[in-house]
């Protein structure tokens, strides 16, 4: 990010992070229930959430995905306090953003993101650093809004001309090539509305790359 977006991105989320998940709390209930129903986590398995904001996904998993090893990202220190005071100890939370993870290599075997790509001004870079951090056979599941509904797509301008935190949303097909540059392996891409409105994507995928090298 250019130094002004990063501050843009950083000043919104200072002033939402005491009342994100109140303001919000049919998105965040819906895009959780979508992610945890397609997110299998096995006993002991290590998992990354990028761009986990105020900690509701990994939240979730403690209590549903016993023995599980959880870590968080996010580029907003307000957002994060929050994630502290709601998940235990166990969970390791960093400040970091998604195009510069502070990991080794093929650490992880899960990388989830939820609602936070369209945040990403390098989203192949932030992509290859997922790649980068999952073990061979790794699994992503990335779940964010998707630009083939027209809602989608109408916000999406309107927020590209007038709020500068936003970056841009993706269709179904433009998110499979991204993956794909990226050197995952996409299993499928789900399209679904969670409204009447509002439609979102989730797309798992696994990370071959090391494993044909």
């Amino acid at each position: 990010m250019e130094p002004s977006d990063t501050e843009a991105v950083l000043a919104a989320y200072g002033r939402l992070a005491p009342h994100y998940d109140r303001r919000w709390s049919f998105y965040v209930r819906e895009t959780l229930r979508e992610t945890l129903g397609r997110l299998a986590i096995e006993p002991g398995e290590r998992l990354l959430d990028v761009g986990c904001g105020t900690g509701a996904l990994l939240q979730a998993l403690s209590l549903s995905a016993s023995g599980a090893k959880l870590s968080g990202v996010d580029a907003s220190p307000a957002m994060l306090a929050v994630a502290r005071r709601r998940v235990s100890a166990a969970v390791l939370l960093a400040q970091s953003p998604a195009e510069r993870l502070p990991f080794g290599d093929a650490g992880f075997d899960v990388v989830v993101t939820t609602n936070a790509f369209h945040y990403f001004r390098r989203p192949l870079g932030a992509l290859e650093e997922m790649a980068r951090v999952l073990r061979p056979g790794g699994r992503l599941v990335l779940t964010d809004w998707c630009d083939d509904y027209l809602a989608c797509r109408l916000c999406d301008l309107w927020l590209r001309a007038f709020d500068r935190a936003h970056f841009r949303t993706y269709g179904r097909e433009e998110c499979r090539r991204l993956l794909e540059r990226a050197g995952f392996r996409v299993a499928r891409i789900d399209r679904y509305k969670i409204s009447w409105l509002w439609g979102l994507m989730t797309a798992l995928a696994r990370n071959p790359t090391a494993e044909v090298r």
